[in-house]
């Protein structure tokens, strides 16, 4: 019986390989277990044929080896081959690629799409009537309209209490409300911190990676002011959006010539026309480009700094110098009246709003300034990106500019905006919470439920506050129903947050006809100015009004001033009471109309 050739193995004959294993340890290659039979296959689904290289036997020189007979005193029949049958190749550790693939990108965009659409169902189940500032935007933005298109006065001086150019926005959202309503003007909104939220992964990813950009997103997309933002008819959404396009901007062009970053001057300016306080980030911005610009010939980090101030330091002198919005920038922010609440409350109040991804964001500013490291693979533990001196600087930017609005708010004592205010800081700390969420994981998803248990709290917060947030007002349909079957074209009304009805009735009346409770001038018959609640009282006692609707709400102190003045006026009889529920509890709309 003759035996079969054993085949010869071309890997036996070279050196073992050293293999580095995961723990750093090395290691020999070990010889194979013994070669199947003629027409086995081996266990490790390696495919051996009859004769070495895989050669078909009919290309065997005829002079070959007859068979049976060992060649060179190899082994007989049933014998194994001398020395190992095989080495291991080396194995790579495991690890994230270095280059990010097409396959990688496209995983990445496919979550980013899942948190947007999270984004958008928080954002479009808030649900009440027009707040009174949504209210007044969209108005403001109809008279504007008339003013320009039939010369129409305005009613009043909107640069003299909007903290935004009520040339910009309004005019923007009473388009939009004439085709879509109001509900088109929030989905307006929902739109622009939708782009936010796309633009904060595309610059978190260009200076970290799609892990950092990825958690950037998720918790700046879940927070009270993006969500609340989100279905909000004001400008700050759409002054979000134009800030977080000029920080693309700032970060895109880090590698192009110094004079590209000047292609963010327009839209930073922009922001700060539609609201004034986005002039806190200015800063930012600045030092933002010097931190993330490329020291070159063609490309100087301090250079691109001083080109982006003076060009956005230009824009808005041209801005103030041929526009009215100088008067509302020192009404409305530079020389605004203090409050009264004391800066403990609204530090209460910047904990409870944004506090957990401020902590996650001073977390990732630690951890960044530790080890720059982004990518996990052993192969480049020596790469760690910027120095730490500029890691640090960045760190400390992008976290430090979310305390710049409850800085300026504690400043003047007042929580009015705070909440939305929060957002825009937020907007820059978020890549920093990235970081902080991605070393939360741990490398290759080591603990991904602490990163899964911070996003959920983080979510469940933005869903119970926003909720909160848009119960903070009555719901405004009944009364509204009631109103208008009371007013007229002639008549004189007084109204708690008196823009509700303004915009609601713009069909039956005008704004110089109503009046609110959060001021008065009133000059009686005898031509004698009162203010305060002595004009109330004065005026209710005149029978000034045809209408007054209170609801306790917006100025309760206020309401019970005129309340006790109706009640001691023999002018006015009570019309009804409209119950509505808000966060307070249940409240009521007193109608109270002339006899």
């Amino acid at each position: 019986m003759t035996s079969i050739p054993t085949p010869r193995n071309p890997l036996a004959e070279e050196a073992p390989v050293r293999v580095p294993d995961t723990g750093g340890s090395w290691f020999e290659g070990h010889p194979a277990p013994p070669f199947p039979q003629q027409g086995e296959r081996p266990d490790d689904g390696v495919r051996f044929t009859d004769h070495p290289d895989d050669e078909d036997p009919a290309d065997e020189p005829a002079d070959g080896p007859a068979v049976g007979e060992p060649e060179d005193g190899g082994p007989q029949d049933g014998g194994r081959p001398e020395g190992p049958g095989y080495t291991l190749p080396p194995v790579p550790e495991a690890s994230w690629t270095l280059d990010s693939g097409r396959r990688r990108s496209w995983i990445s965009r496919a979550l980013l799409l899942g948190i947007l659409l999270i984004q958008t169902a928080m954002s479009v189940r808030l649900s009440n009537t027009a707040f009174q500032d949504e209210a007044l935007y969209m108005y403001a933005g109809h008279a504007q309209l008339s003013h320009w298109l039939y010369d129409t006065p305005l009613p009043k001086d909107y640069n003299t209490y909007f903290s935004g150019a009520p040339t910009l926005y309004p005019i923007a959202a009473a388009v939009v409300e004439n085709h879509f309503g109001m509900l088109g003007v929030r989905l307006f909104s929902l739109f622009c911190m939708l782009g936010s939220t796309a633009l904060l992964y595309g610059f978190s990813r260009r200076l970290f990676n799609e892990r950092v950009a990825l958690g950037a997103a998720a918790m700046f997309a879940v927070t009270q002011s993006t969500v609340t933002l989100g279905f909000f008819a004001t400008y700050d959404a759409p002054a979000v959006l134009l800030l977080a396009v000029a920080v693309w901007i700032v970060v895109r062009t880090d590698r192009a010539p110094a004079a590209a970053v000047l292609l963010a001057a327009p839209f930073a300016v922009l922001a700060v026309g539609l609201k004034y306080a986005s002039a806190l980030y200015l800063p930012s911005l600045v030092l933002l480009a010097v931190l993330t610009g490329r020291r070159d010939k063609n490309r100087q980090p301090l250079l691109r700094g001083v080109l982006l101030a003076v060009g956005a330091g230009g824009l808005l002198w041209l801005g103030m110098a041929f526009t009215d919005v100088l008067k509302g920038v020192r009404a409305t922010t530079t020389q605004r009246a203090h409050g009264t609440e004391p800066w403990t409350e609204l530090a209460r109040q910047c904990v409870e709003f944004g506090g957990l991804m401020f902590v996650t964001a001073v977390g990732g500013a630690i951890a960044y300034a530790l080890r720059g490291r982004m990518n996990e693979s052993p192969l480049v533990r020596t790469m760690t990106g910027p120095g730490r001196r500029r890691r640090v600087l960045l760190g400390l930017l992008l976290t430090g500019t979310a305390l710049l609005a409850p800085a300026y708010q504690m400043h003047l004592n007042t929580s009015v905006a705070l909440y939305k205010h929060l957002g825009f800081g937020l907007l820059f700390a978020a890549p920093m919470a990235g970081i902080g969420l991605a070393r939360l994981v741990g490398p290759h998803f080591r603990h991904p439920q602490l990163g899964i248990l911070l996003w959920v709290v983080t979510l469940a917060l933005g869903l119970s506050q926003s909720t909160w947030r848009f119960d903070t007002w009555p719901d405004s349909t009944r009364m509204t129903e009631v109103v208008r079957q009371h007013v007229t074209s002639t008549g004189r009304y007084l109204a708690s947050a008196d823009n509700v009805p303004v915009y609601y009735t713009r069909d039956l009346t005008l704004q110089s006809q109503w009046t609110s409770t959060y001021g008065i001038g009133y000059v009686d018959r005898a031509g004698a100015l009162h203010t305060g609640d002595d004009g109330y009282r004065t005026a209710i006692a005149d029978g000034w009004f045809d209408l007054v609707v209170l609801d306790g709400v917006a100025t309760p102190d206020t309401d019970r001033v005129v309340a006790e003045a109706i009640a001691q006026s023999p002018h006015y009889r009570l019309l009804g009471r409209i119950p509505f529920t808000h966060v307070g509890g249940t409240g009521y709309y007193r109608i109270w109309v002339k006899q």
